[in-house]
């Protein structure tokens, strides 16, 4: 007779009594960092170095600012919590604060539903404003 494995032992997501699942740091940071690409006015801000714009300077391989690739992200999984840390830019003119607290609350989120870890904080760098990109489609 065999029975479906039971609730969590300990709380931890991913343990019960076959064993236990263990997310990597950088699993969760681009689990993160995709998420913020999921917020319209934010994604990622250009490599810089010193203030210089090392892909407007024409240094291969770095990223520029692009509102559709990944940001730069961080994660610190302890246990069943998980700390983040995001550098983006932001679409200009919109409010910096408004598109924070969207990402805040999409990565918060959407990190959860995808790993059951517990987001404890989600620290956000706005290390670019996107005043050169083209703004989003207008919808008729």
């Amino acid at each position: 007779m065999s029975s479906a494995p039971s609730a969590p032992v300990g709380g931890a997501p991913g343990r019960n009594e076959l064993g236990s699942i263990t997310i990597a740091d950088g699993v969760v940071a681009k689990i993160a960092a995709r998420a913020v690409t999921d917020v319209p006015d934010a994604g990622a801000a250009a490599t810089k170095l010193l203030g210089l714009d090392l892909a407007s300077a024409g240094v291969p391989g770095v990223r520029s600012t692009d509102l559709a690739a990944l940001p730069k992200a961080e994660a610190a999984v302890d246990g069943s919590t998980v700390t983040l840390a995001l550098t983006i830019s932001v679409r200009w003119p919109k409010s910096v604060g408004e598109v924070t607290g969207a990402v805040r609350a999409h990565v918060r989120a959407r990190v959860a539903d995808l790993t059951g870890l517990d987001v404890i904080e989600v620290r956000i760098k706005v290390d670019e404003l996107a005043t050169t990109l083209a703004p989003p489609p207008r919808v008729r």
